[in-house]
């Protein structure tokens, strides 16, 4: 009774001082980005040019605004998603884990027959009609979604007004705006990819340019007709668009285009902005560049602001020239780019009004790719950032916070902050942790789980599973994050640790249905792999 007392006071001093009874909220969601990235979490090594650890303090991120929120927000010490994009997403989108939604990994989606009988990826909102969109429509808030999906399905079931998209999906090859794309063609019998910017073939996965001259689609936009719609879309637009657009750049310039127009409403907002900040690519501007990250827009730190040099990029087919505008690659000039964005998003706050009524959560959907992406070793392929700032709400909680957290415990926290009733019989796997933020509650969760395909990790305060089923004391945190002890031997191991590992392999059980449902109900067929 007492922690509900405190998280309604909590709430109440929103209501009394601000004039509002919901806070608006922004999930700001990176991608591929392991927490070892982020220099919060102190770790002694990070990755270099191709993803390998390296302690070079040239290769650090400069994070000055996300290390001052850490202070006075909250960090999570262990946060877990799952190992790759689209079952991490799946989980944040839906609070649910794999055994109801079916997306397993990547590769991995459970199957469904659509009303034609076609076997198709069943869409989460088939399987999960509560999505996060559909949580805080139904709380009143207006919705907005930014970067990239990774959805199946119709994108404006997913409880977003309104979208920027870029790109959305592979599927979206007919841009006419711009050939930093990606085409697959047939040589001597067998397919190969094209750079449609060069006409060369070239050695990638397909892809769009999401960052340099990028493929931008507009949902539900009030300047262009339809439901989808390609930018540029006006004389202006298509003027100033070309080879020094940065794709982050144009999601957040919609992104404060609609906070501006939803303020007017009187109305809270909720912004998903699902960033490609983090994400390898093909480098378009270097097409034999051998890392991993091509280079983001220069930003510089005074100590007080930040100042952006404007891209001057110039060539054409493979032959440019960047004029020292933009950095050199690798991810940690992608994670100071995103300690930029959210500088923006704080002076933008700020500038409406709104600073003191906002929740801002930052994290990422799974581990760095060429480190931690798609592994169920230990953690490294789910341990990622987590962060939580809201200076107009008070946290009985600041700084590093050592607990345990999944990204499915989003949805069931925006269900509680926007005053949401989860419907009777309705199995959501995450947890709220809005009343351990705001009360005296001192630990969150006891166990956090993930999963890769068939393979399950499961982590409680003194022992962790991986996928390989091998187990390690995670009592203590190392300095790389990752070198735990592993544990060979159970007969030497304390009776705390033996029970814990007990009462985790009983947890876990009902999530084990990948060979015996792994596709939506009903469904006959082979499996969408």
């Amino acid at each position: 009774m007492l922690r509900h007392f405190f998280a309604m006071a909590a709430m109440l001093f929103v209501v009394v001082v601000y004039g509002q009874t919901k806070p608006n909220v922004i999930v700001y969601f990176a991608d591929d980005i392991s927490a070892r990235e982020f220099p919060v979490y102190g770790s002694s090594v990070w990755s270099d040019l191709k993803g390998q650890a390296t302690n070079d303090p040239e290769l650090r991120a400069r994070t000055p605004v996300m290390e001052q929120l850490a202070k006075e927000g909250v960090v999570v010490k262990t946060a877990w998603a799952a190992t790759i994009c689209n079952p991490s997403r799946a989980m944040m989108m839906t609070g649910r884990y794999a055994h109801i939604h079916k997306w397993w990994h990547n590769r991995d989606r459970g199957s469904y027959r659509d009303q034609n009988g076609r076997p198709l990826t069943w869409p989460l909102y088939e399987s999960s009609p509560m999505l996060n969109g559909h949580i805080a429509q139904k709380a009143g808030y207006g919705t907005y979604w930014a970067g990239k999906t990774q959805m199946a399905g119709d994108l404006t079931r997913f409880g977003f007004d309104e979208g920027c998209f870029t790109p959305g999906n592979l599927s979206d090859t007919d841009n006419p705006f711009t050939d930093f794309k990606h085409i697959v063609k047939k040589k001597n019998g067998e397919k190969v990819l094209i750079n449609a910017d060069t006409g060369k073939t070239c050695k990638s996965y397909q892809q769009h340019g999401w960052y340099w001259f990028p493929h931008v689609r507009l949902m539900n936009d009030p300047s262009a007709p339809g439901a989808f719609s390609w930018w540029p879309n006006s004389d202006e637009s298509k003027a100033s668009f070309g080879i020094n657009t940065y794709g982050p750049d144009v999601e957040l310039d919609f992104v404060f285009d609609f906070m501006d127009r939803q303020q007017k409403t009187g109305k809270p907002f909720f912004v998903y902005h699902t960033t490609h900040l983090g994400h390898d690519a093909f480098d378009w501007f270097f097409p034999e560049s051998p890392c991993k990250w091509p280079g983001a827009p220069m930003v510089s730190w005074d100590g007080k602001e930040y100042t952006r040099t404007q891209p001057q990029v110039t060539g054409d087919a493979g032959k440019y020239e960047t004029h020292g505008t933009i950095t050199d690659p690798g991810i940690h000039n992608h994670v100071s780019y995103i300690d930029y964005q959210i500088w923006l998003y704080l002076n933008k706050l700020k500038q409406m009004g709104l600073d003191q009524n906002t929740i801002l959560i930052i994290a990422a959907d799974n581990g760095t790719s060429g480190y931690g992406k798609g592994s169920p070793e230990r953690q490294k392929g789910c341990h990622v950032p987590f962060m939580i700032y809201a200076p107009g709400i008070k946290f009985t909680k600041a700084g590093m916070q050592d607990v345990l957290l999944s990204i499915a415990d989003v949805w069931p926290t925006l269900a509680e902050v926007m005053k949401v009733e989860t419907p009777q019989g309705y199995e959501i796997n995450g947890e709220s942790f809005w009343s351990w933020l705001t009360t005296d509650q001192q630990q969150h969760r006891d166990w956090i789980y993930t999963h890769k395909s068939e393979k399950q990790l499961v982590r409680g305060k003194r022992v962790m599973k991986d996928g390989f089923g091998k187990w390690w004391d995670v009592s203590e945190t190392p300095d790389d994050l990752i070198s735990f002890r592993q544990i060979t031997n159970w007969e030497a191991e304390s009776t705390e640790f033996k029970d814990e590992r007990d009462r985790l392999l009983q947890t876990i059980k009902p999530f084990d249905l990948h060979a015996i449902e792994h596709d939506a109900p009903g469904f006959n067929g082979e499996q969408n792999k």
